[in-house]
């Protein structure tokens, strides 16, 4: 299966107003994963084999969950080539 990017925001409704804590849990699943990603100012990026990606979201919405969301809204885009897409070649030219 060809490497793609996956870009998610998790929007939890958490009953103290607190969003960002459990934000910071979703993002932890992410950094244990061990796939390549980069966190922005409002979503993920995660580069790997889409079975794989999408497991590690599903953890993340299990996560905030746990951090005392009531629930989660998850915003999924998914960048597919039959030959492959890197991170890096997207944003070489920016940096």
């Amino acid at each position: 299966m060809p490497v793609i990017n996956l870009g998610f925001q998790v929007l939890p409704k958490v009953p103290d107003g607190n969003t960002y804590a459990a934000v910071d849990r979703a993002i932890e699943v992410v950094q244990r994963s061990g796939v390549k990603y980069q966190v922005g100012p409002m979503e993920t990026v995660m580069e790997g084999e889409l079975d794989t990606l999408l497991a590690i979201v599903k953890q993340a919405q299990e996560a905030c969950l746990a951090a005392g969301a009531s629930e989660v809204m998850t915003f999924v885009k998914i960048h597919y080539r039959p030959g492959g897409v890197t991170i890096d070649e997207k944003m070489a030219k920016y940096r």
